[in-house]
């Protein structure tokens, strides 16, 4: 580590977290780096002392230092028994090495989580302007009870019209829209087959999609009554 670019005008850091993806955000960070010919750094955050971590977080950590090594990174950060927000903590230590772009990573999860809990990009680029942020998506697949073996694209959000008595999905949001949520969409089809996932009254609840159709019943005041049960 610690070796200097030539280029100093641009400057790489990459947030990983733990989970099977860290290791190939550090490898797009690091191939992003020898592209520009800049330095690039490896940050990851944890609200625990590192006397605390587990044998599963002490492994990534040990995997990600080795990695940064192998691919020339200029630092490997651990800011652990952190407090703060996570998206202050990257701020600061943006600020602290003239950081230009971010590599940050996000599935569908994270997707989903936007409509309920709010963006942590959003967030980052609230406290950090001056700088580019690069999303990394991560395919997952997602499994129902009904449907065990198949697979989904990555979950995209799009809202529903209601059109000739049924409910549509549209990607455009519009000020027709009367649901907003999460669509996962079959593989292998070329028609919008699969799951919409929404919010209603702070419940996460999810209804089959065929041909760009709604085909089961939304959640209303009369016919919700308990997460996830279908009536």
């Amino acid at each position: 580590m610690k070796n200097k670019k030539g280029r100093m005008d641009e400057s790489i850091l990459v947030c990983v977290y733990y989970g099977p993806n860290g290791e190939r955000l550090i490898k797009r960070g690091a191939k992003m780096a020898n592209m520009l010919n800049c330095p690039f750094y490896i940050l990851t955050v944890d609200p625990l002392p590192y006397d605390e971590f587990d044998a599963e977080k002490s492994g990534y950590i040990d995997r990600w230092e080795e990695l940064a090594e192998e691919l020339g990174a200029d630092d490997f950060i651990l800011m652990d028994d952190e407090k703060r927000p996570s998206a202050k903590v990257i701020a600061e230590v943006a600020h602290r090495y003239n950081i230009t772009q971010i590599v940050i990573g996000q599935t569908a999860q994270n997707r989903w989580e936007e409509i309920t809990k709010g963006s942590f990009v959003n967030v980052l680029l609230r406290v950090m302007s001056f700088v580019d942020i690069h999303i990394v998506s991560f395919d997952r697949s997602l499994h129902t009870e009904e449907e065990e073996d198949t697979a989904f694209e990555p979950g995209v959000r799009c809202f529903l019209l209601k059109e000739e008595g049924n409910f549509v999905l549209s990607f455009t949001c519009s000020k027709d829209i009367h649901y907003e949520g999460i669509f996962y969409k079959e593989l292998g089809t070329d028609f919008n087959n699969g799951i919409f996932k929404y919010v209603y009254n702070g419940k996460p609840y999810q209804v089959e999609v065929h041909d760009n159709i709604i085909t089961e019943p939304l959640k209303t005041p009369g016919n919700v009554k308990s997460n996830g049960e279908k009536h």
